[in-house]
């Protein structure tokens, strides 16, 4: 595995660590208004974490191809973010439409925990440059 693959997988696995310490902090704080909105808390968040676990294996799928073939790296980026989107909806409507999920502890769930995505990622790229690194 070259660095930038390895940086690659230390940084996304950060962020889905991150990511399930949210959903567990919002699921343990919509326990207090019962076990079913704390079940659709998790149910958002784990959305958001099969997203970033979608993005990460996308990432690594172009990192692969960015130096033979950018075309098809960008190609590649470019259907991942398709995917996510198809991603989103479906399972929003599995979980609000068809399980009847509690609707604000879905979306405080999806939501917490997609910020936490943003801000890991975001975390990281600020750090190795104030480390004097291009990340």
């Amino acid at each position: 595995m070259s660095k930038l693959g390895a940086d690659l997988a230390a940084k996304a696995r950060r962020v889905v660590i991150v990511q399930l310490t949210v959903t567990t902090i919002v699921a343990l704080l919509f326990l207090i208004q019962g076990a079913w909105d704390a079940l659709s808390a998790v149910y958002g968040g784990l959305a958001s974490v099969f997203l970033a676990l979608l993005s990460i294996r996308g990432f690594k799928r172009a990192n692969e191809h960015a130096l033979n073939d950018p075309k098809r790296s960008m190609l590649i980026l470019y259907i991942g973010a398709v995917q996510r989107f198809v991603a989103v909806v479906v399972l929003l409507a599995i979980g609000l439409g068809g399980l009847k999920l509690e609707p604000l502890a879905v979306f405080i769930g999806f939501a917490l925990a997609q910020a936490s995505y943003l801000m890991g990622v975001r975390d990281g790229d600020a750090k190795a440059k104030a480390m004097g690194r291009p990340d």
